[in-house]
């Protein structure tokens, strides 16, 4: 996922996402403690995606604050 892909969502959308993102890695990290996880570098992934959004979101929230 690149920053230009997060720059044309709102704030609600940005913590859908991020909150699928982040169930997503809790699963991986299931699967990764019972020995079933196939990819281990989506967990890094996933983790440098979520700093994205969140990087994102307050951004946007600066943006938004009034001066």
């Amino acid at each position: 996922m690149k920053i230009s892909e997060l720059q044309d969502l709102t704030l609600k959308e940005l913590a859908v996402k991020g909150r699928d993102l982040r169930q997503e890695l809790f699963h991986l990290r299931i699967q990764q403690a019972t020995s079933q996880l196939e990819k281990p570098s989506r967990i890094r992934q996933l983790r440098k995606d979520i700093a994205r959004i969140e990087t994102q979101m307050s951004t946007v929230r600066r943006a938004a604050a009034p001066k």
